[in-house]
């Protein structure tokens, strides 16, 4: 057996873990940042699964209009770490300090798939006509109505079909491959 063997999936487990982990401080970030409500039951899960790392982080950095920088900070911090211990894995041969920088792109990128499969979700749930009380429902509409508003309002329904969705998903991947490859390049990410 080859070394690779065992070396893919703890590469799995780290890109899996440090990425789930990151995902929900992200949405932690963009439901304060929308000011969804924090009693629908998944947002009490996303709060209850971040508060025990990010209550000390808040002594150090505090929130600035609204905005939560400590959850940020975590997001970065996540994945600066995944790197780091990705490049080791790996054998890459870099200062442990660059993975500061690369993990900024990661970040974007996290934030733009968030959006793109909150506003995918929406869509196909749109197809059944699910109940408006529904939680899962009410804290997507919350999340994606600040990408979704200004599409709305640019293409309205022709014949019943809203079609501003496709402008919104065709829009967060043109922003990912205009932005996140170049920040890649400018920070050297190997990865």
């Amino acid at each position: 057996m080859s070394s690779s063997y065992l070396l893919n999936p703890v590469v799995f487990l780290i890109q899996t873990l440090f990425g789930l982990y990151a995902a929900v401080v992200a949405i932690r970030f963009l439901l304060q940042w929308v000011r969804a409500d924090f009693y629908n039951p998944i947002s009490q899960f996303v709060v209850k699964v971040t508060t025990p790392v990010l209550r000390p982080l808040r002594k150090l950095v505090p929130g600035y209009g609204g905005l939560d920088l400590a959850s940020l900070l975590l997001v970065w911090l996540l994945l600066a770490v995944e790197s780091l211990l990705l490049m080791l894995l790996l054998g890459v041969e870099r200062s442990p300090f660059a993975v500061l920088g690369w993990a900024v792109p990661g970040v974007l990128e996290l934030f733009f798939d968030i959006f793109f499969f909150a506003v995918l979700a929406r869509v196909i749930l749109s197809w059944v006509n699910p109940d408006p009380f529904n939680p899962a429902v009410a804290l997507l509409v919350r999340l994606t109505d600040p990408i979704m508003r200004p599409a709305q309002r640019l293409i309205r329904p022709i014949g019943g079909i809203d079609l501003s969705p496709m402008l919104v998903l065709i829009g967060l991947v043109l922003l990912e491959m205009l932005l996140v490859p170049p920040l890649n390049f400018l920070v050297g990410n190997p990865f």
